[in-house]
């Protein structure tokens, strides 16, 4: 019996051409094929019913503590203290199989992006008063505003609210812990990408959260910054995940279909159309490599992990929609991946900035104009 064409889905096929996985250290090594073989073996198999029902898969998530990638590049804590290369590597594979999530006991949320400011996060609205002689230790901060797109905001057990301090007009950061009153989450719903993740609506209405919960290193928006940098470097590894799945989807099925009596790979137009994709995923793997090595000598900058973002999200999409195509009608299935793959890309494209967003702050950094306006 002819085996099909999805029974391999996740391996990889000759997606390192350029030899870069010479260049993994025992550690990035260890990593990258600890989450693999996890991501082939347990996730590919049974992913497609979670999202197609817009379910977060809790047992594949749940799972993750054990591979040890938890807490990512954090050290102590019982977190993994990875390397910002083996960081990436892990976010390259999840991506592979199911969007990019660590948990351990508790959940967490970052909420920065509002309703009326997306991208143009520099402008936003909600607010941060400070409160004297209320019974806390050091008084205590009432937040009011709104936040949207917030993954895992209706069920987070901390969430990180970017606010604007108005005493100073300076962004800060604060937690917010579940239950406190005020705060109000709810599930948006008719997505058609990133399905099996739960992005939320917040409002803030008086939330008081204790002086403490101020965290210490985020100021100002250019500590904000600093963590779109690293936001902005999980897009592009997370984009290269979803062409490598997508590129090795359409290579094996172009092995193993017949047309006209022959194998689908030996029609001309179809090795054009591969050679392409696969030169297209070469150059995201170098953009990801340089970007790891940046971040692990401390001179990753938001603008170019932009650039990295754009370069790969833009890449992604014309790799995911070529293996559709290729597919033909077997394209559109759960069965063969392609299509969730496609359809949650639309949203790395857009989040942490814009592709137009991303353009604009690259073209200011190498022409000293702003060309926002």
């Amino acid at each position: 019996m002819t085996e099909p064409a999805s029974a391999h889905l996740g391996e990889s096929l000759g997606t390192d051409f350029f030899s870069v996985r010479e260049q993994f250290t025992d550690e990035q090594w260890s990593h990258f094929s600890t989450v693999r073989r996890f991501v082939d073996e347990e996730v590919v198999p049974v992913i497609g019913p979670y999202w197609e029902r817009a379910e977060i898969p809790w047992p594949l998530v749940k799972r993750l503590p054990e591979l040890g990638i938890v807490g990512e590049d954090i050290r102590g804590y019982g977190c993994a203290g990875m390397s910002p290369m083996a960081c990436g590597l892990v976010t390259m594979e999840l991506h592979r199989g199911l969007p990019d999530m660590a948990t351990m006991d508790k959940l967490g949320a970052f909420a920065l992006t509002e309703p009326d400011h997306g991208s143009d996060s520099v402008a936003l609205e909600t607010s941060a008063r400070p409160v004297k002689g209320d019974g806390e230790v050091g008084g205590s901060w009432v937040l009011n505003g709104r936040k949207r797109w917030i993954g895992l905001g209706t069920v987070a057990d901390l969430v990180v609210v970017w606010a604007r301090n108005t005493t100073d007009g300076q962004v800060n950061a604060f937690v917010v812990e579940k239950g406190t009153p005020g705060y109000q989450a709810r599930v948006i719903e008719g997505k058609v990408s990133l399905r099996s993740v739960w992005q939320a609506d917040i409002t803030l209405d008086n939330v008081r959260v204790p002086a403490e919960n101020r965290l210490p290193g985020a100021r100002s928006f250019k500590d904000t910054s600093r963590v779109l940098a690293t936001t902005r470097s999980t897009c592009a590894w997370g984009a290269l995940g979803h062409a490598t799945s997508a590129y090795d989807t359409a290579l094996q099925y172009a092995l193993q279909r017949r047309q006209f009596g022959e194998p689908l790979a030996s029609f001309q137009i179809i090795q054009q159309r591969l050679v392409t994709m696969l030169a297209d995923l070469t150059a995201m793997q170098l953009y990801c490599m340089q970007i790891g090595r940046l971040a692990e000598a401390g001179k990753l900058t938001p603008t170019v992990a932009g650039l990295a973002k754009m370069h790969n999200t833009r890449k992604a999409r014309v790799i995911a929609a070529d293996a559709r195509d290729m597919l033909g009608g077997n394209g559109i299935l759960l069965d063969y991946q392609v299509m969730r793959h496609m359809v949650d890309l639309e949203a790395i494209h857009t989040f942490e900035g814009t592709e137009t967003m991303q353009t604009l702050i690259v073209g200011r950094a190498i022409t000293g104009l702003g060309a926002f306006t």
